[in-house]
């Protein structure tokens, strides 16, 4: 069935627009007029010749987003609408009815436009991979071959709700010491390019000898103010934080920077403790839907975000492919810490593999959460401290000589 969009008038007066589907345009404009609006404007969703033609440019719409929030919350919806026994198509119809995003609206309208013309639900979902990821078409797929796909939606919500609630643990504990940061190199700044430049002149014009510690940063105050030295520096500045960013996407680079990573103290062990959790919480939510054990492991390391331990997982596929245990090949890595792997290997051994699975992820989750609580917690006074050290720093050397001249003069 096509899907429009549509602009017309209510009965107040009042403008009204949308996107709904229909067997035609007389269709819609019948079934809206029963609604009491008024259509100007009919055309296809997906015609982008008519929509270039018969309707001005929706600025808002160029900017919109469909955050992961939005699909955790979109899942939700689905999964409630089939637990509660509507069929499939009608369910994707209500929620595209009210949705209020437009760019999400039209994806969910697509959908179910796939859907009702026999498609799969995840092959459906396959078509938009910008907004749903392997792991999610998956998942769903794995849903719809058991007959427990609403099951597998309400799995998949409290995956994205983790997901969400990490990412904004993370984002809320840099908040803090970016802001500070950027206060302190704008309060340097201002020093540097003002007051350090007068005392540099008042000086110059006493003929007076001035402490190391000022022309240190007279020095470096000059540097940065030179535009002949700062066409070159920035230039190269950049080259290289672009140069850096282009060998890390290619792969030695991003292997050699991923191993890197790991070893970094303390952020090194947050990273994996990150990583084990999404191992560990997505290969057990995969399991549980019904994905076979194999193809499971090829999607959950797409969520590692570290090429090293990516590695570690297509190494372990292998030897599992082979006859071997899980735990066996995670241990001999030398990547997974002997608690996990003992507790994997206890997992296989019962046949509650799912279970410890879900246990490891959750205390992981506890881990991380207590680490990065102890880390802001840590962070804000070490940033004060150093802080702290660099303004008095810059005010020694901006005091020191004004005290020696007033010195000089009272002499």
């Amino acid at each position: 069935m096509p899907v429009y969009e549509y602009k017309g008038y209510n009965r107040e007066g009042n403008k009204e627009s949308g996107i709904l589907d229909a067997d035609s345009k007389a269709a819609l404009r019948q079934k809206l007029q029963s609604q009491g609006v008024y259509t100007t404007e009919i055309y296809e969703a997906d015609d982008e010749e008519a929509a270039s033609s018969d309707r001005e440019i929706d600025v808002g719409q160029l900017f919109e987003w469909v955050s992961l929030r939005d699909i955790a919350m979109l899942t939700r919806q689905l999964a409630t609408l089939l637990k509660a026994g509507i069929p499939l198509v009608e369910a994707l119809n209500a929620l595209s009815d009210q949705l209020e995003k437009k760019k999400l609206k039209r994806v969910v309208s697509d959908i179910k436009q796939s859907v009702n013309e026999g498609s799969s639900l995840a092959n459906a979902i396959d078509d938009h991979p910008e907004h749903f990821s392997n792991l999610y078409m998956n998942m769903v797929k794995a849903g719809e071959s058991s007959g427990n796909l609403d099951i597998v939606l309400e799995r998949l919500t409290e995956f994205l709700d983790d997901q969400i609630e990490l990412r904004g643990k993370i984002i809320g504990a840099m908040i803090y010491p970016a802001l500070m940061t950027l206060v302190g190199t704008a309060l340097l700044g201002v020093i540097f390019a003002f007051v350090i430049p007068k005392v540099t002149q008042l000086f110059e014009d006493q003929g007076e000898a001035l402490p190391l510690v000022t022309r240190f940063l007279i020095g470096v105050s000059d540097l940065l103010s030179n535009w002949k030295f700062m066409i070159v520096a920035v230039p190269v500045f950049v080259g290289a934080i672009v140069g850096f960013v282009y060998w890390k996407r290619t792969p030695d680079g991003k292997e050699t920077w991923d191993r890197f990573v790991l070893k970094i103290p303390v952020f090194g062990a947050l990273v994996r403790k990150i990583a084990i959790s999404r191992f560990a919480r997505t290969l057990g939510t995969l399991l549980g839907s019904g994905v076979p054990l194999l193809t499971a492991m090829d999607i959950v390391k797409n969520v590692l975000g570290n090429e090293r331990l990516v590695q570690v997982i297509e190494e372990a596929r292998v030897d599992i492919e082979e006859g071997e245990d899980i735990a066996d090949p995670l241990k001999r890595s030398g990547e997974f810490p002997p608690t996990v792997t003992h507790m994997i290997s206890v997992g296989e051994r019962s046949g509650r593999l799912e279970d410890m699975l879900d246990n490891i992820a959750t205390s992981y989750d506890q881990q991380v959460d207590r680490q990065i609580d102890a880390m802001t917690t840590l962070l804000e006074p070490i940033l004060i401290v150093f802080m702290g050290i660099g303004v008095a720093v810059v005010v020694f050397a901006v005091m020191l000589p004004l005290l020696q001249l007033n010195q000089s003069v009272v002499g």
